[in-house]
């Protein structure tokens, strides 16, 4: 009877054991994943945002149409601008002025050379801008582009790209963990359960929520 009891009691410790070990060990591997896949998320929406704001440069508005967006990175060029001459050179200049020229030369450039500097991405990484990570590329990231009135009556085109939590964080794991978050982003902070830039309400020069 006493062995028994003893062997009881020890299955006990070890269950409490086990569930103190838990109750620590799980906070902070989720805190883990949520950084690191936050980190990844982050970098394509930076990405996205430089193909879109290149994008409206060229053409007055946004997009929201993956395709297009993907096109334009890998086909299409930006026109840019450059000096001639050093204006300090008051003779280059002067020969300039004679000429009847401007100290101003545009050139187009491949778009693809310039939106992602000093990084390179490969035509593959581009395709692959739509996919949210930890997705295994089956889930886009939603993006959404328009035109709005402002309150003084101009037209303004706004985008808004978005990956929320529970897309691309591991909802089998730490589905509490998650339902906790979501809770305090909506309804302590009444902010967007995920991470994006730009507004559908207005114009908010494209800002990332991670900054």
């Amino acid at each position: 009877m006493k062995q028994g009891i003893q062997f009881l009691l020890g299955l006990a410790i070890i269950g409490l054991v086990y569930v103190v070990a838990n109750l620590i060990y799980t906070p902070l591997s989720f805190e883990q994943q949520l950084d690191e896949r936050n980190a990844a998320v982050t970098v394509k929406l930076k990405d996205i945002r430089a193909a879109e704001r290149a994008f409206k440069s060229k053409y007055q508005y946004f997009t929201g149409d993956f395709d297009s967006l993907i096109n334009f990175i890998l086909t299409d060029s930006l026109t840019m601008e450059r000096k001639l001459v050093d204006e300090d050179d008051s003779v280059a200049m002067a020969q300039l002025k004679k000429a009847g020229k401007k100290n101003i030369e545009q050139y187009n450039i491949a778009v693809v050379d310039t939106i992602f500097n000093p990084r390179k991405l490969s035509k593959q990484e581009i395709q692959d801008l739509r996919w949210i990570p930890y997705t295994d590329n089956k889930v886009e990231f939603i993006l959404e582009a328009a035109k709005v009135m402002t309150g003084a009556n101009v037209l303004v085109p706004v985008v808004e790209c978005r990956a929320p939590y529970k897309l691309y964080l591991d909802t089998v794991t730490y589905r509490q963990n998650i339902i906790n978050l979501i809770d305090d982003r909506v309804n302590n902070f009444n902010a967007y359960a995920g991470l994006k830039f730009g507004s559908m309400e207005g114009s908010n020069n494209e800002a990332g929520n991670w900054e």
